[in-house]
């Protein structure tokens, strides 16, 4: 089994060279302003343009977004795909209004927060943020990944949340994943990539046995 690999939460270009020479699968762009990974358009665009063409697909993340702040962002980048946080049939209207791929995220906590149906072309499968986080996403944290063993997944998905370099190999085994997604697992500093810890996540999400 090949696991594929996201890399998220990239600002410059050194994290994006990084996760080019790591052979990443994807790599992502924050648009949310109250994130410490967040980044301009303006910005992701020259990252995104330095990409090869043989490179790792370019997503967007975007939280409760309007078509406007899409649109504004697609001007100045070309994204593959979008990751949103919204509702479903939010998520399904933008799949619709912009004809990109989009992948929806889900927080989970208990078996019944796993999704069995899907509207658009992928999950992002992680934790549901902390009491009181004005952040979306896992937050560096970690749910029980024995929760998606049996489940039935209606789409591709992608694990993420509290996954770094020396437990990705045990969540890929215990979850089923075929997919992992990584921000702050690889960083030294918050927003701040690590080219090594790119290097051995990729490195262990590749060899999980």
């Amino acid at each position: 089994m090949t696991v594929r690999v996201k890399i998220c939460g990239l600002r410059d270009r050194a994290g994006v060279d990084a996760a080019c020479a790591a052979g990443a699968d994807w790599v992502g762009f924050v648009f949310f302003e109250r994130s410490p990974r967040h980044v301009t358009a303006d910005v992701a665009g020259r990252l995104a343009r330095a990409i090869p063409p043989d490179g790792p697909q370019r997503i967007g993340l975007f939280v409760h977004p309007t078509d406007d702040a899409i649109r504004q962002v697609l001007d100045h980048v070309p994204l593959d795909g979008l990751q949103i946080y919204d509702d479903a049939a939010r998520a399904a209207a933008i799949r619709a209004r912009f004809g990109l791929p989009v992948w929806l995220a889900a927080g989970v906590a208990a078996p019944t927060d796993l999704p069995h149906a899907c509207a658009v072309d992928g999950l992002v499968i992680e934790s549901r943020p902390p009491a009181g986080s004005d952040r979306p996403g896992g937050n560096a944290r970690s749910f029980d990944w024995g929760l998606t063993v049996r489940w039935q997944a209606p789409a591709p998905w992608l694990l993420a949340g509290g996954l770094n370099p020396g437990n990705v190999r045990r969540a890929i085994r215990q979850a089923g994943a075929r997919a992992v997604d990584v921000s702050s697992g690889v960083e030294s500093a918050p927003g701040v990539k690590s080219a090594s810890l790119i290097h051995q996540f990729v490195q262990a999400a590749r060899n999980p046995a």
